[in-house]
Formats: structure tokens, sequence, C-alpha cells
């Protein structure tokens, strides 16, 4: 009999299109669920036969409650080398193995600039004007060169995003609480003095830190005051660093010229959520890391991942 695989979230059935499972077809039947699941009940109904989950990188928690529901469960495999949403205490006590994939930083760079890009010089806006029969050219771009992006951090994906930015002659200054000067000379930026003075100085403000204590919150109605009316916000990296509620007040009220956001509070979005209908917003659905090349690498290390555990060992163990 055959163990049964289940992909959580495969919302463009990418799973089995995008990777080879024929290495373990024999052994392994594999389900792919386009939907999401919401709440811990459906989840457990959903995965209750279930021997291998494959879930994409953070969107459904894993906590000891639920891994007590799943008794078949044996290998849970996360996109990604890192996962705040598991518990890894939980799985060992539950006879869980626990392993991860490889994952580029390249996409959620270059959605980055998709979204900057994409405010900058109104290309929605126009387009559904001119695709609409609606007038000829209604906005003014606002330029790069020579303009301010200012970076919440300078790690491995906010250091390429500063790159890009010093290629289109910005003056780029970067900020986290422990950044150091080595680092942003490293890059070639500017360390800002602060955190506020970074938000009043800039034309840009892209956020690339991780969600922890010092980070949720970061941007509050305060820090969102500083902003200058022309600029604008764009956050790839997790909804909980900016106050949502601020930044739709923000929005709403015209103090900064629009946001470009990939991450919410709560994913999939509810239709009513107010993030749907907010002006002077570019959202999209947590695309960050969503390519071809991240996905071909997610499901074939998954592939990889369960022929090793099939044959009584493991890769990629996690944490």
């Amino acid at each position: 009999m055959r163990l049964r695989c289940v992909v959580l979230d495969d919302y463009q059935n990418a799973a089995t299109r995008l990777a080879d499972w024929s290495p373990v077809e024999d052994a392994v039947e594999v389900v792919s669920l386009r939907e999401h699941l919401d709440g811990e009940g459906e989840l457990a109904a959903a995965l209750a036969t279930a021997d291998i989950v494959v879930t994409l990188r953070e969107r459904v928690a894993f906590p000891a409650s639920l891994f007590a529901r799943l008794p078949r469960l044996k290998l849970l495999i996360a996109s990604g080398m890192r996962n705040t949403v598991i518990d890894y205490a939980a799985a060992e006590a539950h006879g869980v193995t626990v392993c991860g994939t490889a994952s580029s930083s390249a996409p959620p760079v270059e959605l980055t600039w998709a979204l900057l890009l994409g405010l900058a010089r109104g290309i929605v806006e126009e387009n559904n004007s001119l695709r609409g029969g609606g007038p000829w050219q209604q906005t003014v771009g606002a330029d790069l060169h020579g303009r301010t992006l200012g970076l919440l951090g300078l790690g491995k994906i906010g250091g390429r995003v500063a790159t890009i930015g010093l290629a289109f002659g910005m003056r780029v200054t970067a900020w986290s609480e422990h950044l150091t000067k080595e680092r942003a000379d490293e890059i070639g930026v500017e360390l800002a003095a602060s955190k506020e003075k970074l938000l009043a100085e800039s034309d840009f403000v892209s956020v690339h830190l991780a969600l922890g204590d010092r980070s949720r919150g970061l941007l509050g109605p305060a820090e969102l005051a500083l902003l200058k009316p022309t600029a604008y916000l764009v956050n790839t990296s997790r909804a909980a660093i900016v106050d949502q509620d601020a930044l739709l007040a923000a929005l709403h009220e015209g103090r900064i010229a629009g946001a470009g956001i990939d991450v919410f509070d709560i994913e999939p979005l509810p239709a009513d959520h107010p993030m749907r209908t907010a002006p002077r917003l570019l959202a999209t659905p947590h695309l960050g890391y969503v390519s071809q090349a991240n996905y071909t690498t997610y499901y074939g290390q998954a592939v990889e991942d369960i022929r090793a555990y099939l044959a009584g060992s493991t890769v990629r163990q996690l944490p």
C-alpha cells in the first residue's frame, strides 16, 4: 500500500508540473490541495490519512495540538530552511521528521522592484485606463534616479535590493537595529543614523527584516507619520512589521503617495478585507517567493526528502 502525500496550498497546481515525482511514485500517492484550509479542524480532517505533508513556507501553522490529531503523519516537508510556525518539539514527540528545501532570495528581490516600479510609474492605473478606453496619460511618474531609497534591513534580500537601487542611480540608505557600517560599506550604501531619520528622508522605503519581537510593529502610526506625503512604502517581508490599521489610515487619508504590499495579516485575504479596497495600494497575493525556479526547487527537493526518508535516512532536516 502506497503512502499518502498531501501538498498544501498548491494554488497553481504546480507541485506535479514542476517536479519529477517518478522516483517515489511506486511508494507514494501525491494529492495536491489547491484551496487553502482554514482552521485546525479543517486541516486535521483533510490530513487525517496523510503519511507525508508538504507545506509552503509559513502559510500553515503546525502546533502541538495539530500533530496530536495526525497520528499517521511521519514526514513534514516545509519549503525553505527556516520555519517559525512549526512546533519542532511536538513533531519530535509525535515521531514526525521535519525536512526543508533550498529557497532562492532572487524572486522576492524581483517582486520588490516590480511593486516599486509599478507604484512609481502608475503602471496598473495607466494600463487599466488604456484598456478600458479611459484618458490617454493621467499620471506623472515618480523618478528613481537621484531619489532616496531607504531600506529597513540589509541582509541577503535587502542587500540585493540595494544593489539594484544603486544601479538606478538612487541614493540608498539602510537601517536595522544591529546593522554595522562595515555591512553598509560592503554593499556601498549609507548607514542611516536612525530609523526615524531614514523614514523622514526617503522617497521610497522597503522592508526587508525577519519578523521577531524587535521588528513586530516596527512601523506604527508615529513612524508612518514621518514619511513624506510623496513617499512610497513597499513591504514584501512580513505583514506584522507594519501596523496594518495605521497603514490603511495613511493610505485613506493620503498621508503617503502609495504602498506596495505582498504580505497581509490574514492570508488568503477575506473578500471583505479592507486591504482589497484601500486607495493608493498596489497589492499582490504573497507572490514574493512564487516563481518557476523556486517552485522547481521546492517540489524537486521535496521529492529528494521523501526519497531519502523512504531509504531510512534524512536530508535537510529541520530545525
